[in-house]
């Protein structure tokens, strides 16, 4: 079970409070790809939302986070670190600011 930390406005949209437990499934080891699918799967009303819809890249503002480490730009079959796996450390996804 992976845990999942989502924006306060992601979790308005999607009616959830606190940590979201996702279950991810697939051959080979959980990557970003496969949490944020499991997430949509799950969340329907938050597809588009953390990733473009058509090409599957990551929105300009958001940024994703595991166990102190900017994951944001790596490539998305990127195996997660094995704390996140376990459960012991959250993914998180983060709505990043911008202006001045």
């Amino acid at each position: 079970m992976i845990r999942v930390v989502l924006p306060a406005h992601l979790k308005t949209l999607a009616g959830v409070t606190g940590e979201v437990r996702i279950e991810v499934a697939g051959p080979g080891p959980a990557t970003q790809r496969l949490v944020l699918d499991a997430i949509e799967a799950r969340y329907p009303m938050l597809l588009g939302t953390i990733r473009d819809r058509h090409s599957g890249k990551r929105r300009a503002f958001v940024r994703f986070y595991a166990c102190e480490e900017d994951l944001s730009n790596c490539p998305p079959d990127t195996p997660l670190p094995e704390r996140v796996v376990a459960g012991e450390e959250p993914f998180i996804v983060l709505g990043a600011m911008a202006g001045g």
